[in-house]
């Protein structure tokens, strides 16, 4: 003990202290709550005296009639930003590695990293004033070219669609900075081989660009895997509404109408917890993923 008060790295482990307290009060402790999956949960009785029902509350959310499409909703949802928010950022920093000026290059990349910054409350007010079936800027440019109004945000067949071009819009320029980054760790010699070889900027692209970010690809997708059952509750929410709960509603919004407008806490607790385990879960598997084709470890 006196040898650890008297090390070096005291003042480090020290510094931990403060961020250590506040992961076990906002964390660890909340995690007692998990109780309330298994109770008739009663505010007014608190966590150990509502009644205990065991299994019943996720015995009554399978016989829902809702729950098999929240839950294909969110695989759906997710698995398509998953997809888009791959290849959008890896097509743009193929595009922008080959801008040649500089000026142009970091004026476009600080432009469409903004996006990143905004919360889905403000992009939610933009994208509703903008796809508007009434006075939208794009159903007003539709009609020049004789396309009816679309009710973007209200019809089932757009919805989707909707919610994975804006999420892409907000995070691509985030994501594209780590292929960036990837690209300058390629051997110049590999493209003046290329060059040599005859091979034209397409080609060096397509042989010695791509293959050279594509560990880095790798490793994106097996760590974004662990995110499957997580559509997007904050953009859902600001942007959904029932006409299109077929094709919108996910797991995060079924628990918020369960659990703060209904009160069924019980209930919500049971859906939460299922899907915290599933995405654990999922998480494992994804780092055992990237560990294996992509040699990512995190210790």
């Amino acid at each position: 003990m006196q040898k650890f008060l008297r090390s070096e790295r005291l003042p480090l482990h020290l510094m931990l202290l403060p961020s250590l307290a506040i992961l076990a009060v906002y964390s660890y402790w909340p995690m007692a709550g998990i109780v309330i999956a298994f109770e008739k949960y009663i505010p007014t009785k608190g966590l150990f005296g509502s009644p205990w029902v065991g299994w019943r509350n996720f015995e009554y959310l399978f016989n829902l009639p809702d729950t098999q499409r929240v839950f294909m909703n969110t695989l759906m949802i997710a698995s398509m930003k998953i997809v888009a928010g791959l290849i959008v950022p890896i097509v743009v920093a193929l595009l922008l590695n080959e801008i040649r000026k500089t000026m142009f290059k970091r004026t476009f990349q600080t432009l469409v990293y903004l996006p990143h910054f905004l919360s889905w409350v403000i992009l939610g007010g933009i994208l509703i004033d903008l796809l508007s079936p009434t006075n939208g800027l794009v159903n007003q440019t539709l009609g020049l070219f004789g396309v009816q109004p679309i009710f973007f945000l209200g019809d089932n067949n757009w919805f989707r669609f909707v919610l994975v071009s804006s999420d892409v819009w907000k995070e691509f320029g985030f994501s594209t900075i780590v292929y960036l980054a990837a690209l300058t760790g390629i051997n110049p010699t590999l493209y003046e081989a290329a060059s040599i070889d005859g091979a034209n900027r397409l080609r060096q692209a397509w042989h010695v660009t791509l293959p050279g970010i594509m560990p880095i690809a790798i490793l994106m997708v097996t760590l974004s895997i662990g995110n499957v059952l997580n559509a997007g509750f904050d953009q859902i929410f600001n942007l959904y509404s029932t006409p299109v709960y077929e094709s919108g509603d996910i797991i995060d919004t079924l628990v918020y109408r369960l659990g703060i407008l209904q009160a069924q806490y019980g209930l919500a607790t049971a859906v939460g917890l299922l899907k915290s385990t599933v995405s654990l879960i999922m998480i494992a598997c994804s780092y055992f993923l990237a560990y294996r084709f992509a040699n990512y470890r995190i210790f």
